[in-house]
């Protein structure tokens, strides 16, 4: 059980600081709004974007959250990355921040795994 909680925090941290902490410090900087311009978006999509991120971020990190909410947070980010991943490859091609999205899909999935692998053992 201890070796799940420490995988768990490990991966939601991860998830945290680039998907909460980050988003919210830089959304603001001439390079994160180019970055969704450059994408064909408008730049109240990348403002919703980071409001949305911060609060999935603190859903997945607060512990009494009801595990139905935290299933719309992991829902909500898996999306997130897919949607990025396909956005950045119909602009850019197949380069390196086109998968980029898709590892951090991947640390997502450990974190939703480890997340209930935990409750199972707590209903044990």
């Amino acid at each position: 059980m201890k070796k799940d909680k420490i995988i768990f925090w490990i991966a939601t941290s991860i998830i945290a600081l680039m998907e909460g902490l980050m988003p919210a410090l830089t959304f603001q900087t001439e390079m994160a709004k180019e970055g969704i311009r450059h994408l064909g978006y408008p730049e109240y999509f990348g403002n919703a974007l980071v409001i949305f991120k911060v609060i999935g971020v603190v859903l997945l990190m607060l512990p009494k959250i009801p595990n139905r909410i935290k299933e719309w947070a992991y829902a909500g980010f898996a999306f997130d990355f897919m949607f990025a991943s396909i956005s950045h490859g119909a602009v850019d091609g197949l380069v390196g921040h086109t998968l980029f999205p898709l590892l951090i899909f991947g640390i997502l999935a450990v974190s939703y795994i480890y997340h209930h692998r935990i409750l199972k053992n707590l209903n044990n």
